[in-house]
């Protein structure tokens, strides 16, 4: 297929889109600035259908010769927002082309040659990394497009807001619920024989799913439109109760499980860095839990200095669950009461504060692994000598790799050459930069059993994402740990 079906097919597939070029151009001519934003007119419309027959004769030259259509769109009065879940590859442009609905996307993307004139057709909602109020802006005009009563088309977005490999939901972002307008879930299955299609972290590259998916002689795909979901009272006012309910419709419709798990926490299980993360820790449900009480570990990043000068002034002293709730400015809840008990390892009912520091500091930061020690140092340390002991040394490492034992005999000894049964940051610094795998060498062979999702993705999942995000038991909102089992 290489020598014979992939040359020709890529040939044709990337002439159609040549081919669509110039007819988005016209469209796009005089749409710039403030003319941008006006409605689409009759000979946009007419455009419109060409370009949905050229992009549709592109796909079916590579490889999508049917695509399977189930249920009925609804129009953009009926519903201004369509949802797509599960979000897996590329190829779920598909839809978007044969829609022509308007999607949210990085700014960047315009300026891609050919590409970006296609996609500045269909006026997508534009995100700018380099503007601090993008996300605020990007909601404003998803909202001011969803209340237009259909003059605007239809914005189709992917509220996962990453790849995944099909085998479930992850959290949706609320970015589609906030206009509390009624919504279109679509869900899209590729039911091939031979996955060529999800592309995710620890799967094929880009080209190589280009390449596998040409190759392969015919494509699979299903798009089915589920029934308009029009939001309650109460999830208008709450897009984070819509959004789970939109995903839960989905997932039922697809058989798939649900995760409260989330693109950002997938980040954290494949950060790089000294300390990697073994499967079993329990610092993945300390994320999911902060995040569920409407912190976000991604903006803390600056606070942590204040937290561990405010840890640090308790020295070692304990606080109980309503403390806990001061000190975080939240009120008393089940999830919270769940992310004090990832703590009150011994169900005492109170915590050393700053174990929540280090927890903190290895979710805003989890590459920067040395930071954290040494703002964990700093909480630990004595005033006189500024150095901890063993036993100091336990608690910050197993709280940064989130695990309920951890035996730092031997690291501890390895660092103090000279038996003086403390140590210092520096000693720590200068250990960690002479031997960069002291990790492996002295603290993971002591772990039982000890791999990292990185390491060990299950055999059962397709192409990437790992299996560690989606037990079986995770079912809806039922997802809550056996206390004990987490600590």
């Amino acid at each position: 297929m290489t020598l014979t079906l992939f040359p020709i097919r890529l040939f044709f597939a990337a002439f159609m889109m040549l081919l669509a070029w110039p007819f988005a151009f016209i469209a796009a001519i005089g749409r710039t600035g403030k003319e941008l934003e006006k409605p689409m007119t009759w000979w946009i419309w007419t455009l419109d259908i060409l370009l949905k027959a050229i992009m549709r004769t592109m796909w079916f030259a590579g490889g999508f010769h049917w695509v399977t259509v189930k249920g009925r769109q609804a129009l953009p009065a009926e519903a201004p927002i369509l949802t797509l879940a599960p979000h897996s590859s590329y190829f779920d442009a598909i839809p978007v082309t044969m829609t022509m609905a308007s999607i949210v996307m990085k700014a960047e993307s315009k300026d891609i040659p050919v590409w970006g004139t296609l996609i500045n057709f269909i006026r997508p909602v534009f995100v700018s990394r380099s503007d601090q109020d993008s996300r605020k802006k990007t909601v404003e005009e998803i909202r001011r497009r969803a209340l237009s009563n259909g003059i605007w088309p239809q914005v189709m977005i992917f509220p996962e807001g990453t790849c995944t490999n099909r085998s479930c939901l992850i959290t949706f972002k609320p970015g589609a619920f906030i206009p509390a307008v009624p919504v279109q879930p679509v869900v899209l299955r590729y039911p091939n024989k031979m996955d060529t299609i999800t592309w995710t972290w620890q799967g094929p590259g880009a080209m190589k799913i280009l390449w596998l998916t040409l190759c392969q002689f015919h494509n699979y795909v299903e798009i089915e439109f589920l029934p308009i979901y029009t939001p309650s009272e109460e999830e208008k006012k709450n897009p984070a109760l819509y959004a789970f309910n939109v995903r839960r419709v989905m997932a039922k419709a697809l058989d798939v499980s649900v995760t409260d798990y989330t693109f950002e926490d997938c980040q954290l299980a494949l950060a790089e860095g000294q300390l990697r993360l073994p499967s079993d820790t329990s610092l993945l449900e300390f994320a999911r839990l902060v995040r569920s009480l409407g912190l976000k570990p991604e903006k803390l990043e600056k606070e942590l200095k204040q937290f561990s000068e405010s840890a640090k002034k308790r020295k070692g002293k304990t606080i109980n669950l309503k403390e806990f709730a001061e000190y975080l400015s939240v009120p008393v809840t089940e999830k919270l009461e769940d992310l004090f008990a990832l703590f009150d390892e011994n169900e005492e009912g109170a915590i050393d504060l700053r174990e929540y520091v280090i927890a903190l500091s290895v979710v805003c930061r989890p590459s920067k692994t040395l930071d954290t020690i040494q703002l964990a140092f700093e909480m630990y340390e004595s005033e006189n000598d500024r150095t901890i002991v063993e036993e100091d040394l336990a608690v910050i490492l197993k709280t940064a790799l989130g695990v309920s034992e951890l035996n730092v005999v031997d690291l501890f000894k390895a660092i103090d050459e000279e038996e003086q049964g403390k140590l210092t940051f520096g000693d720590f610094d200068r250990f960690a930069a002479m031997n960069p795998n002291f990790a492996e060498d002295y603290i993971y062979p002591k772990i039982a059993d000890f791999e990292t999702c990185l390491d060990s993705p299950s055999s059962d999942a397709p192409n990437g994402f790992c299996t560690d995000f989606t037990p079986d038991n995770m079912e809806e909102t039922q997802y809550h740990n056996d206390k004990k089992k987490t600590n």
